[in-house]
């Protein structure tokens, strides 16, 4: 997959660092909640087959530290999702310099904190805050440290509810700033990805497997090594000509642009509800989150 990235044109290639030890209990996700009119208040998420799930997936340090040069092997740059606070030393050791931080954590402080102190380079995804957390996350990184990424945790993501022109709203607090696409292939192509890039994007960040679809919990929302060599060959065009581009496939791509600011949907609602305080870190034998 590093290699079929790099070759595919891709800038990093990014895993995550996250371990099933480090999961917490929640009683109230064994089960979900629904309201009296029968709608879901909680989602059901039982600990234990969500840990065993994580456990088969499990890196340790001497994974991490392989992916980053294994990636220098392959002529593309090494990137991990940071999902605990503790972790930056060795992350640091592992010879990484750029990290991300997922939706779930931009309202973090405490996480955040920790990574601005060890890192050069941080994406900050903000499909799960609100715009005060984006607010504050913003002022704890300097001038040029962090670029955020707009993002809808729906997945996959329709394309009426993109609200790609959140992008304009979030060049206030980086200088750069991307979009995190969870739209599916299968369904819309890369029509996502694309309007994105014509907006003027500087980071796509995309799911990405050289299996089948079908064949990974996030395959339906991945890109396959073709599709990624199309993105990127897209995204060389001169920045005039994107967009004139990209109608001859979509003619009605304004229906992506959506609004700068919005509320959260019920889904992402629940979404942000469960995902926030999934993890936490352990010292002296108890977890400590994120905030």
């Amino acid at each position: 997959m590093i290699h079929a990235a790099s070759e595919a044109g891709a800038t990093y290639a990014k895993i995550q660092a996250l371990r099933s030890s480090e999961l917490t209990f929640r009683e109230r996700f064994e089960d979900g909640e629904l309201f009296a009119d029968g709608t879901t208040k909680t989602i059901k998420r039982p600990f234990r087959a969500e840990q065993e799930r994580l456990q088969k997936l499990d890196l340790n340090n001497e994974d991490e530290a392989w992916f980053v040069e294994e990636c220098k092997r392959a002529g593309i740059k090494p990137m991990i999702t940071v999902f605990t606070r503790f972790s930056s030393r060795r992350l640091i050791d592992a010879g990484y310099e750029a990290v991300k931080i997922a939706s779930y954590d931009c309202k973090s402080t405490a996480l955040l904190k920790e990574v601005a102190q060890n890192f050069k380079f941080v994406l900050v995804s903000t499909g799960a805050s609100l715009d005060t957390e984006i607010s504050d996350a913003a002022k704890i990184f300097k001038r040029g440290q962090a670029s955020f990424l707009h993002c809808v945790i729906i997945y996959p993501t329709p394309l009426e509810q993109l609200h790609m022109n959140r992008m304009d709203w979030l060049r206030q607090f980086s200088r750069k700033v991307g979009f995190s696409d969870h739209t599916s292939p299968a369904n819309t192509a890369i029509k996502a990805s694309k309007l994105a890039i014509a907006l003027e994007a500087d980071f796509v960040e995309r799911h990405f497997t050289v299996l089948e679809p079908n064949e990974t919990r996030d395959g339906p929302v991945s890109l396959n090594p073709e599709q990624l060599r199309e993105l990127c060959e897209f995204a060389k065009l001169p920045v005039e000509t994107r967009l004139e581009k990209l109608t001859e496939d979509w003619q009605e791509w304004n229906v992506g642009l959506g609004n700068r600011t919005r509320e959260l949907s019920a889904t992402e609602l629940l979404n942000r509800d469960y995902y926030s305080g999934r993890v936490a870190s352990w010292r002296n034998s108890e977890q400590v989150s994120n905030c």
